[in-house]
């Protein structure tokens, strides 16, 4: 059963969707998990399904628009990885406030940029017990710079400086389409396309000052502050817009109890359609029913 639901996250008032698992009775108290969706996805695009999958395993899910994005108030379409790890921390205590949920047991699953955001929120807040990030960003910088020829690194860093002394003369930075941004392959690109043609809050232009928030978010330089609670990485060997290489390196720093899982054979966007989707689900599954009993 899905519940609209709004909660607000620094002043700004954030569109969100509780999933409630068939047959809770008043006294359950069950286990909760919020889910984060990537850097320009909605709750709407992907997650429902994620959801589904949980709400059969017994537990409660809330997913949410980010501030500035789908229904959320905040100023539009910035991806501001901060204040997106405070929207996870504003979405943990609405969950943990609702009368199905044990706050004690509060979980976190993010999917690519969120993957990155699930990590960061882990590592600073204890509540969190258990978490699962799938093809997630490690290291912004990083990250962008493994995407691009020399030419376009270049290019991009010096489009991005440009516009860091034009927000500091005017507090507006410019748009850019998204894909001049992201660079997605065409692997990337044709999949998510047909996925945001069905969404209309789908957004296609980002702000230039994406670059300069994604260039110093590096959740490698503290997954290793979530030990000794768990973490499970999810990646796919052919992923070239968020390569592996970044949840390996997200999994070498982290401490005990994690694991790693490389699909085989699939790209970025294909984790959210079968035949991959049902592999992310069933790791994701084992590691909170392992990790973050449910009842």
């Amino acid at each position: 059963m899905k519940q609209a639901v709004t909660f607000y996250s620094e002043g700004c008032k954030l569109s969100g969707d509780l999933y409630l698992p068939e047959g809770l009775r008043p006294a359950d108290r069950r286990a909760g998990i919020v889910l984060c969706h990537g850097y320009t996805g909605v709750k709407d695009l992907y997650l429902p399904d994620n959801a589904r999958v949980l709400n059969e395993a017994g537990y409660v899910v809330l997913t949410f628009d980010y501030k500035g994005w789908g229904a959320s108030e905040g100023p539009r379409s910035r991806l501001a990885p901060y204040g997106r790890a405070a929207d996870v921390q504003a979405a943990l205590t609405f969950l943990g406030l609702q009368p199905q949920v044990d706050p004690d047991r509060l979980g976190i699953y993010g999917t690519s940029y969120g993957g990155a955001t699930v990590v960061w929120v882990g590592a600073v807040d204890p509540r969190v017990k258990c978490i699962v990030s799938v093809v997630g960003v490690g290291h912004g910088g990083r990250w962008m710079r493994s995407v691009r020829r020399p030419d376009e690194w270049h290019d991009l860093l010096a489009r991005t400086r440009a516009d860091r002394e034009k927000r500091v003369l005017d507090g507006q930075s410019a748009m850019a389409d998204r894909s001049q941004i992201l660079l997605p392959d065409r692997q990337s690109a044709e999949l998510a396309a047909a996925a945001r043609r069905a969404n209309p809050a789908a957004v296609n232009e980002l702000p230039l000052e994406f670059i300069d928030d994604t260039l110093g978010f590096h959740p490698e330089w503290v997954v290793d502050k979530i030990a000794p609670r768990p973490i499970l990485f999810i990646t796919t060997d052919d992923d070239r817009l968020v390569p592996p290489e970044e949840s390996e390196a997200l999994f070498a720093k982290a401490g005990e109890p994690k694991k790693l899982v490389t699909l085989r054979g699939f790209g970025h966007y294909e984790v959210y359609v079968e035949p991959a989707f049902g592999q992310v689900m069933t790791e994701t599954a084992a590691w909170f029913r392992k990790y973050l009993p449910s009842a």
